[in-house]
């Protein structure tokens, strides 16, 4: 993974047509300009092989992103897809954790961590979401929750267990809003998580990653982006429209 790492979560949204076309003009954007780091598009999962089919795929100028995956490795599970399956159909990134799956889908830190092991024994990278509620933040419980949310992991995946992957900081009262963590309170945040996982982990990590996911627009994402330790964006309602998505992806390499 080359910094900064750029994800764009489509979430249930898109139409064959629509993501055509959008990634039509992102492949155009990223031949001409070709900007730095790594770009992952996750849409629904059932039109992932739409980004399978560009070139720019098969250059490995942009990936492909799943945005969950099932907690278990095959069996009686409808509806579900598996890591494996995921690791078959070339798609090297997935989501876990969102805030959407833990609040709409009842998923506990146990699943979530779970489908990290999993994720893990296939080799693909895991880009975990953790994140504080609005009455969290006004507790000040923010560290409290997101070690927490990392222990779980640590605990059943061992010390190595963040090496070559993500972690998306996703203040959970900023998703889908217009509110957004100052870059300060993002920066203080993210660098609590790296130098605890450090720390917990008694060495440092290898390839391991920091995102912001709230409210990213292209209004605040330069000052985000200067901060020390944000290594890119998990975006949602600006991934949808490629004018505002090739936006941040030009004022992040500016």
């Amino acid at each position: 993974m080359i910094k900064p790492i750029i994800v764009g979560n489509w979430k249930l949204n898109g139409t064959k047509k629509k993501i055509k076309k959008f990634l039509k003009l992102l492949s155009l954007f990223i031949t001409k300009y070709n900007p730095k780091g790594t770009i992952i598009i996750s849409l629904p999962i059932i039109y992932a092989y739409i980004i399978k089919n560009l070139s720019i795929f098969k250059k490995k100028k942009i990936f492909s992103g799943a945005q969950n995956v099932d907690n278990h490795i095959l069996g009686s599970f409808t509806g579900e897809i598996s890591p494996n399956m995921l690791n078959d159909m070339m798609i090297k990134y997935v989501i876990i954790g969102h805030s959407e799956r833990r609040f709409n889908h009842k998923e506990t830190n146990h699943v979530v961590a779970n489908k990290f092991r999993l994720l893990k024994q296939e080799n693909l990278i895991p880009i975990l979401c953790i994140g504080e509620t609005k009455q969290e933040k006004i507790n000040n419980r923010i560290e409290e929750v997101c070690i927490k949310q990392i222990d779980i992991i640590l605990n059943m995946c061992g010390t190595h267990a963040f090496d070559n992957s993500i972690i998306a900081y996703e203040p959970i009262w900023a998703i889908g809003s217009q509110n957004s963590a100052t870059p300060s309170e993002v920066q203080y945040v993210a660098q609590f998580i790296r130098q605890y996982i450090n720390f917990k982990s008694n060495y440092k990590i290898k390839n391991f990653f920091i995102q912001y996911g709230g409210a990213v627009t292209n209004k605040n994402v330069s000052e985000l982006m200067s901060k020390e330790d944000i290594d890119g964006f998990l975006i949602g309602r600006s991934a949808l429209e490629i004018t505002e998505f090739i936006k941040i992806i030009k004022l992040i390499n500016v």
